[in-house]
């Protein structure tokens, strides 16, 4: 609604009731601002588009996206390929940044998953192989992760908190197995917690850790629980892992190389954060400023994620 350049009363909008009465009333704006940045072409000639049904109300977090169904009719004979592109939300409006458009296909016999961003703008169907959709949902997960302060700081929490290179090791693995049981399990649609729930428990489970660190001593304050309370606190990551595909249907094997691929990107991200940061830790540990780094580091922490936390609280309407 606000990239479409609507007056302030349509997109500040805030019960349900308002929102979709808005879309309704501005619906010619908002169809006209997608189908003129997301196209579909068949043998280098444009599909019309046309809307079906109302456009719907979807929350992701505290915010409301607008969801449309289109229809494209497209000519020609058989044997002709598609090509689908988007331009949507561009850096230039300024009000979003470095959009990633995710198009699941199924066009001209072949079914599949793609990435499409400023620099590669368009997909033609048949051209890309799967090695590159392998590629762009790996860096689509390795960015997400990179670019997710909540899930650095949970890592980086973790890292405080961990004695030895094997707690670093067990550690990791038990959040690894955790988050990706409930990523694939909630990004293929068999599980489905709403982000209201998942988004203030993640930001709660960096304080936990992040406190943990700094009422230790020389003795880990989790101890024996610190192995389940990690795997428990790795579910519900998982979960907003998943949200970030914003996947809500069961999948198919192409999806689930898409899956597999940003989950793998997820990962490597993480094995390299711990390899940087890690040994940095130990050499700090053998200071004599090791206990008030331990505080510097995790007292910002606990403080930002307490505001995440209260900030992720849906409020009543």
């Amino acid at each position: 609604m606000k990239s479409a350049w609507l007056y302030a009363e349509a997109y500040e909008a805030k019960e349900r009731t308002e929102q979709l009465r808005q879309l309704k009333l501005n619906r010619d704006a908002v169809t006209d601002y997608v189908t003129r940045r997301f196209a579909v072409a068949y043998d280098d000639k444009p599909c019309a588009p046309t809307t079906v049904g109302d456009a719907d109300v979807r929350l992701r977090g505290k915010t409301a996206f607008a969801v449309l169904t289109l229809a494209y009719a497209c000519q020609g004979g058989e044997g002709g390929a598609h090509a689908i592109s988007s331009a949507l939300f561009p850096d230039a409006e300024s009000f979003v940044h470095s959009t990633k458009t995710m198009v699941r296909y199924d066009l001209d016999g072949e079914t599949s998953s793609a990435v499409l961003d400023a620099t590669n703008p368009t997909l033609r169907v048949g051209e890309r192989p799967a090695s590159h959709q392998v590629w762009e949902f790996f860096l689509l997960g390795a960015e997400h992760l990179a670019f997710g302060l909540d899930h650095i700081f949970f890592l980086l929490a973790l890292l405080i908190g961990a004695r030895r290179l094997r707690d670093v090791v067990v550690t990791a693995t038990a959040f690894t197995a955790a988050h990706s049981i409930t990523f694939l399990l909630a990004a293929m649609g068999v599980v489905d917690v709403p982000g209201q729930i998942v988004e203030p428990v993640i930001a709660a489970s960096i304080i936990v850790v992040a406190v943990a660190n700094l009422l230790g001593r020389e003795e880990d304050k989790l101890g024996k629980w610190r192995l389940p309370i990690v795997f428990a606190f790795g579910l519900v990551h998982g979960l907003g892992f998943a949200g970030a595909l914003d996947i809500k249907e069961s999948g198919s094997w192409e999806l689930l190389l898409s899956l597999l691929s940003f989950n793998v990107g997820i990962e490597a991200t993480q094995l390299v954060i711990i390899a940087v940061l890690f040994p940095l830790l130990v050499l700090l540990r053998r200071t004599s400023a090791a206990r008030w780094a331990v505080a510097a580091m995790s007292v910002p922490i606990v403080a930002v994620s307490l505001y995440w936390f209260f900030d992720r609280i849906p409020l009543p309407l």
